[in-house]
């Protein structure tokens, strides 16, 4: 049984980058496409506090229902935020992945590399071309 968990939106980009990355540790996790099957509200609320973000952070600012439901407004207490993304689950940020080592919204996805338990185990590069873990399993780019 895995012990991470990835909030996943499989026409997310960001969102299978990290699903790759996370697998590529050799684990597969438990996968909740959240927009099929929205987290109720203890779960997001535990979910933000464990990130230890504000709920703004969580809030996909550039979903078009963000503007429509005028949710940039600052009189928006947290409370009723969650309520609106549980309302519209499309307003979930995402990806967001729990493991034994944190709970993070992975934007950049290579974030989940902060809160894997096991290294990379070969190269990977995202989607869009950009590598991300050289042969040895180490990050790119990093000191």
């Amino acid at each position: 049984m895995t012990d991470i968990t990835i909030f996943h939106n499989p026409r997310c980009g960001t969102s299978r980058n990290v699903l790759a990355m996370i697998r590529n540790s050799g684990v597969e996790p438990v996968v909740v496409e959240y927009l099929v099957t929205p987290p109720d509200r203890a779960t997001l609320t535990k979910l933000v506090a464990d990130m230890g973000t504000p709920v703004r952070e969580v809030i996909r600012q550039k979903e078009a229902l963000y503007a429509e439901l005028g949710l940039a407004d600052a009189t928006w207490s947290d409370d009723s935020l969650i309520g609106q993304m549980l309302a519209h689950p499309i307003l979930i940020n995402r990806p967001i992945v729990v493991t034994p080592l944190g709970t993070r919204l992975c934007r950049p996805s290579e974030t989940v590399l902060e809160i894997l338990p096991s290294a990379q185990r070969a190269a990977l590069s995202k989607e869009d071309g950009p590598p991300v873990v050289d042969d040895a399993g180490r990050r790119i780019g990093q000191a």
